[in-house]
Formats: C-alpha cells, structure tokens, sequence
C-alpha cells in the first residue's frame, strides 16, 4: 500500500541541497511526487510530496531527516498525509491570476489574501520579491497568485474588489482568467 508524505525543508542556501535532499528521498525507499523549491534571502525553502511502498517508510525517513539535519544543516519536518493527495484542478473552479504591484507598505499581501479568502478561493501557488526601482532605489513590492475561485463567484465582482485594494493601498492588481483553467 502506497503512503504519502509531506516535508519541508529550510537552509542557508549553497550548492548541493537539491542533490542532498534528492538523495536523501532515494534512500528512505521514498519517491518524489511533486515539489516547489525557492531561494528566500539566503535561505533555500523546500517544499515536497513523497511517496513510498515501503512499510516503515515513516521511520526511514524520521532517521534519514536527522541525519540530513546534523550532516547538512536543515531544518527538516516530515509530515504524513491521510489518503492520497488530491491530483489536478478541483471541480466547479476557474483558476486565474492576480498581480500586485507598488510602493511597498504593510498589509498589500492580508487584504488581498482576504479578498481571494472571503470569496471563497483557494490560493495554489504565491511568489512576492522586493525590489528596488533602478533610479530612485525606492522598495517595489512584486506578488504573483495563482488562484481557484468558484464558478460561482462572479469575476467582475471580485474584479470590484481587488480594484478597491488597490486604491485604498495605491497599488496596481490585475485579474486575468488562465484559459480553460490551465496550471503552470
């Protein structure tokens, strides 16, 4: 019987942690079903599925992540999942894309989180960066989400409402549908 598993993993970013943490998987018996992976300042986040046929692959991988954490310096956590997880796009959803950009200030990411939340939306993949604008130096907040929203929330609607975050921060959001809901 097929178990799955969840692990995330933090360190200070250097060459080799892909190759460790790959490794790592192959020698707990575990197989790699699905990652995200992103320098964060100097750290290196790791999310990833696994999976494994084996039946203690629960303690091979609780022993193989403290060895990894003392060899290697990361911060390990494993998780396992009840069932197998859920594979492509849910039902009765449209998937689109929201973009925000401005002036950096607090709150850009919670009131356009609420918004998506209080709509009943599910955020699927989220990346931000700060950046400085080239002639003045000034902090340029960047947000990209992915996001399933239900087919019954109405897109101009919740058009409305981002555009209402977006002037109370004065910032820009766009909304734009994926076609036929397509993932990256």
């Amino acid at each position: 019987m097929r178990k799955w598993f969840s692990l995330s993993a933090i360190g200070h970013d250097r060459a080799g942690i892909v190759a460790d943490l790959a490794e790592f998987i192959y020698g707990a018996d575990c197989n790699l079903e699905d990652s995200s992976m992103s320098r964060l300042g100097s750290e290196f986040a790791v999310l990833l599925l696994l999976s494994s046929t084996v039946a203690d692959a629960d303690q091979h991988l609780a022993s193989a992540a403290k060895k990894l954490e003392w060899e290697k310096r990361l911060t390990v956590f494993i998780r396992p999942l009840k069932g197998e997880p859920m594979r492509g796009k849910p039902y009765g959803v449209d998937t689109y894309e929201v973009q925000a950009s401005g002036l950096d200030k607090a709150g850009i990411v919670a009131r356009v989180a609420r918004v998506l939340a209080d709509n009943g939306a599910s955020i699927t993949h989220m990346s931000s960066e700060l950046l400085r604008a080239v002639q003045s130096g000034t902090p340029v907040y960047r947000m990209s989400i992915e996001v399933d929203v239900p087919n019954q929330v109405g897109e101009n609607d919740l058009r409305r409402q981002l555009d209402e975050v977006a002037s109370s921060l004065h910032i820009e959001v766009h909304l734009k549908r994926h076609p036929g809901g397509a993932r990256r």
